[in-house]
């Protein structure tokens, strides 16, 4: 109880309008898609009359396609305004930002694992509405936010930092692991034992999963709720996580400038938080449009993740009616360098899924160091006909333009930050 309002008490006074807008979106849940798409209309003219009409930006790029926001009147309408980058994000940050009679701003980042960081001011609605979100997510969970948690995220900080994260820590009724040595781990371990959920990156999660199930340390036996977030999901790691806590892992996918984007029901579809974004599908590229972020408005932003949409009519057992993202196949990133040709990294996802598809599944991660060779490194001890499995499947993609060399029983190293998949130190 007295977590409980250490936690309220906190968020009244970081997040007043986040109640109000719990409250709404437990109350949109039952609505139909007709009624979700008649909403994301209302909030969609908003925003475009917001940001022409306090955004440099936006009313250059409006005035530069000859647009008004008069002319946006269904969502289709939204295909008129071009598509905007990351770069435009950064580059262009100051002429974005709006000042509106908010309460208060927030400073906000993305983590610049892409290479390019941005930040900007969110206004506390757009703050609280995103922690709504969330929070929603939660509770399809029977998981209140205040309910005692392990979290997975950076860690390598300062004695300053690490002091002032665990203060922070306190008050959210949170734990997290500050290195991944066995006494560390051990003693984390032990505090799931009356911890309700679990989350931060995934692949931190798979790791500890697999030391935890390694050791032989006690199993939690009340987690309701694995959430990974940050990165993409491999079902390889679902075997070892269920093993070690009881749960499969389920995914919420979003980012700092949109907003959460998806997150996964128990029934295990990820529904799109249609009342804060509008998401298309360009090429199995994802564009995505904040709703609720007024203060720096973010309109048709190629993200730079691959997606896959479920077909609209598709439905789910849990009873929501918003769309469904089917699965979120790879970050956009850098490039294969081969011999002759280069080619996308997308590549890797597709080879590991068609061996995923003839019961291999393996844990990965590929690193090119010079043009025309591409190391890999495989956690699984590998058959030999597995590893011929793996060789034609390369050969698939990229024919004969690579030489590759194959590294087997690879122990990937728990760090703080996202595990890539893919490593390129080409410059």
């Amino acid at each position: 109880m007295l977590k409980k309002v250490i936690f309220k008490l906190g968020q009244k006074l970081r997040n007043p309008s986040l109640n109000n807008w719990f409250s709404f979106l437990k109350k949109s849940e039952s609505w139909t898609l007709k009624e979700l798409e008649n909403y994301q209309l209302l909030k969609l003219k908003e925003l475009v009359s917001v940001a022409y009409n306090n955004s440099k930006f936006y009313r250059n790029l409006f005035e530069e396609n000859g647009l008004s926001p008069s002319d946006i009147n269904s969502l289709a309408d939204l295909k008129k305004i071009p598509i905007i980058s990351k770069e435009d994000l950064i580059t262009k940050n100051k002429d974005i930002q709006v000042t509106l009679k908010a309460t208060k701003f927030f400073k906000a980042s993305t983590s610049g694992t892409t290479g390019q960081a941005l930040n900007f001011l969110k206004d506390e609605f757009s703050d609280s509405f995103n922690r709504a979100s969330m929070f929603r997510g939660y509770s399809w969970y029977k998981v209140n936010p205040w309910d005692k948690n392990g979290y997975f995220w950076g860690y390598n900080f300062s004695s300053k930092e690490k002091l002032k994260t665990r203060g922070l820590d306190v008050l959210q009724n949170r734990f997290r692991i500050f290195n991944f040595n066995d006494k560390q781990l051990k003693l984390f371990s032990n505090k799931l034992h009356d911890s309700v959920y679990v989350h931060g990156y995934s692949s931190a999660i798979y790791e500890t999963a697999k030391k935890i199930n390694r050791q032989h340390f006690n199993k939690p036996l009340n987690l309701k709720m694995v959430k990974g977030t940050s990165e993409k999901i491999y079902e390889r790691y679902q075997d070892e996580i269920k093993k070690a806590f009881g749960q499969k892992m389920i995914s919420e996918y979003g980012a700092a400038e949109t907003g959460i984007i998806a997150f996964e029901c128990p029934s295990g579809n990820m529904h799109i938080n249609m009342e804060g974004v509008i998401v298309e599908e360009i090429n199995e590229e994802i564009i995505i449009t904040n709703l609720q972020m007024q203060s720096f408005p973010v309109i048709r932003y190629r993200l730079g993740d691959y997606v896959k949409l479920a077909p609209e009519n598709k439905e789910c057992a849990c009873g929501l009616k918003h769309l469904i993202i089917e699965e979120v196949t790879g970050r956009i990133g850098a490039i294969v360098y081969g011999e002759k040709l280069t080619y996308p990294s997308l590549y890797f996802y597709y080879i590991f899924k068609n061996l995923a598809k003839q019961g291999v599944f393996l844990n990965y991660q590929i690193v090119q160091n010079i043009k025309g060779k591409l190391n890999f490194f495989i956690e699984q001890d590998l058959s030999m006909e597995h590893k011929k499995l793996l060789e034609n499947e390369i050969e698939r993609y990229f024919k004969k333009d690579l030489k590759i060399k194959i590294n087997t029983n690879f122990e990937f190293k728990t760090r703080e930050g996202k595990h890539k998949s893919f490593i390129s130190n080409i410059l």
